[in-house]
């Protein structure tokens, strides 16, 4: 099976260090050949005044898009959500060279973290 290279983005701005670990640990066990970022702190881009922990994940997988997006929707429902709550935010921002979420690409925290990831 050929192996896809992913970048996915992980924020939280509700228990963020217990969520973004959590996430991470899930990330780990289901993609091969994982680098995580440090996590750093941002203001929620919205002017809400929230607080949110940011974290970066590469890897590989042999899941189409379809099925990691699936994977991270559920990864996303099993930590529950609260109005005006971000508990898990997970974005495939990259798939085999391929961004997604372009918007957010320009962000300040993906340029530092994306380093981290050795992802060119």
């Amino acid at each position: 099976m050929p192996r896809h290279s992913v970048l996915i983005s992980i924020g939280s701005n509700s228990r963020q260090s217990a969520h973004v670990q959590w996430a991470s640990q899930r990330l780990s066990l289901l993609l091969g050949d994982v680098r995580l970022s440090r996590v750093i702190w941002t203001r929620d881009v919205k002017g809400t005044g929230a607080f949110y922990m940011n974290r970066l994940v590469s890897g590989t997988t042999t899941l189409s898009v379809v099925q990691i997006e699936q994977k991270l929707k559920e990864l996303e429902a099993a930590t529950g959500r609260r109005e005006g709550t971000v508990t898990l935010d997970l974005d495939l921002m990259q798939y085999d060279g391929e961004r997604r979420h372009l918007r957010d690409w320009p962000r300040p925290y993906i340029q530092q973290l994306i380093g981290d990831c050795a992802l060119q």
